[in-house]
């Protein structure tokens, strides 16, 4: 997978390509850590993300929560394979999709 980064202010969006699974599930958790701190709008461009796992939805669910206490998070340009995972997971009620 890979992730774009760009940050301006309190404003970070981070653009991911490819797949979100157990094995890159931690590749977007380290960039999270280290790029949240003083971060008030998170926005995750799933443009050119083809799939997600179990394990990419515990990074969102995780981070939604520390977004929760510090600003806000939203999600954009997510594709039906990825909107039919957060349908059936309910997700789509917990996470800001756009």
């Amino acid at each position: 997978m890979t992730i774009t980064k760009i940050k301006n202010d309190n404003f970070l969006t981070l653009k991911l390509e490819g797949r979100l699974d157990t094995t890159t599930a931690p590749q977007l958790e380290s960039e999270l850590s280290e790029n949240l701190n003083g971060v008030t709008e998170l926005t995750i461009d799933f443009a050119e993300l083809s799939y997600i796992s179990s394990a990419g939805l515990r990074v969102l669910l995780a981070t939604q929560k520390r977004m929760n206490k510090q600003g806000s998070m939203k999600l954009i340009n997510v594709n039906e394979i990825v909107m039919e995972v957060f349908e059936i997971t309910g997700f789509v009620d917990i996470l800001t999709i756009e």
